[in-house]
């Protein structure tokens, strides 16, 4: 039978408030199915970069947190630290930024732990049962010393993975600074110099002094590069690509085997809410107008049926017409793809289902 994935609308009345809403949803979806008693949760949530105001707010954590206080669990809010320039890149400012975005432990009900610690080398070695690109998954600590892993997602457009979802949101997002580097090791970029025109924006983006200049111009110094993609999305006039052009697959293939390491062997529940569907990642300090109209919540135990979901769901909207999506007149590719042509999102829900990790179909129950 297929994975059972549970869906309602953010269509509320006098009766019923938006969280009653998604509480409703999460236990008709059964996560009280699960043992919480006693048992530490791991929240994965994205507690969004500075500027960016596409990011969940908190009072929906805080629904999940009081969930699984009720079923006497004890949850913490997660999330690891990036490996580029921003506010999210050690454990100090990490904290501090998910405080100003709301996610304090007065309005969430929940403290928060950085997974992989203060600089993002504290993880733990997870083999991947049926991996082909990754062996051992380098994942934060706190997550894998969690009991139970819940995840909370907002689901949106990704310039490089296609979307994010279920799967960007623990794969990536659970991996230490390490184990981001090994999963965007495919893509490490080239600039075009007849293009380039010298601005440096790729240079204030990066972490790692990978982009240089050279005299007028700027170049990728391979070195230092640790393959995030960062300066191919904020490059102005498009002179930066990747070599490899089966980069953007194999980055979704890690994220899928990531997130199988997160999950293996212990209980795991997931959520994702499609809103605000920005094109770019919430890790993004700027998000631009959503692609499509708000669709609703999902919840469910498979995270590849989720997001396999969410993508149709999004990809059965309309576009707005002052999105990327909308702008970029392409009505031979889907919502997902239309602003980044280069994307295959598919391949990420096909290798988890091919290493075991969920299923590539599902039964929508709608609430």
């Amino acid at each position: 039978m297929a994975p059972k994935v549970y869906f309602t609308d953010f269509c509320t009345g006098t009766s019923e408030t938006l969280p009653q809403k998604l509480s409703r949803l999460i236990l008709s979806a059964g996560i009280d199915q699960i043992d919480f008693k006693d048992k530490f949760v791991a929240i994965k949530i994205h507690f969004g970069e500075l500027g960016n105001m596409a990011h969940l707010r908190s009072g929906y954590a805080r629904v999940l947190v009081d969930i699984i206080k009720d079923l006497g669990g004890k949850p913490f809010l997660t999330d690891a630290n990036t490996m580029y320039v921003g506010s999210r890149k050690n454990a100090l400012d990490h904290i501090e930024t998910a405080y100003l975005n709301g996610f304090t432990p007065y309005s969430t009900g929940a403290h928060v732990i950085i997974a992989d610690g203060l600089k993002g080398t504290d993880d733990v070695r997870v083999p991947v049962v049926g991996g082909e690109y990754v062996k051992e998954a380098k994942i934060g600590r706190a997550v894998m010393d969690a009991d139970i892993i819940i995840s909370l997602n907002h689901f949106k457009g990704h310039e490089e993975a296609g979307f994010g979802g279920a799967m960007k949101n623990l794969g990536m997002g659970c991996g230490s600074n390490e184990g981001k580097r090994e999963m965007h090791s495919d893509g490490r970029p080239t600039i075009d110099a007849s293009k380039c025109i010298g601005c440096g924006a790729c240079a204030k983006n990066c972490a790692h002094d990978g982009p240089q200049r050279d005299g007028n111009v700027m170049k990728i110094n391979q070195g230092n590069c640790m393959g995030c993609g960062r300066c191919v999305d904020v490059c102005p006039v498009k002179a930066i690509y990747h070599d490899n052009h089966e980069a953007v697959r194999l980055l979704n293939y890690k994220i899928a085997e990531y997130t199988k390491a997160v999950v293996d062997g212990r209980p795991h529940f997931h959520v994702s809410l499609v809103r605000d569907v920005s094109p770019y990642c919430d890790c993004h300090s700027e998000n631009d107008v959503p692609i499509v109209p708000d669709v609703g919540m999902f919840a469910s135990f498979d995270p590849v049926a989720l997001d396999l979901a969410c993508a149709e769901a999004v990809n059965a909207q309309p576009r707005t017409a002052n999105g990327k999506a909308g702008k970029a007149n392409r009505p031979d590719l889907d919502n997902l793809t239309a602003g980044f042509p280069h994307i295959d999102w598919r391949s990420q829900i096909s290798h988890a289902k091919k290493i075991g990790l969920g299923e590539d179909s599902y039964e929508l129950i709608t609430i």
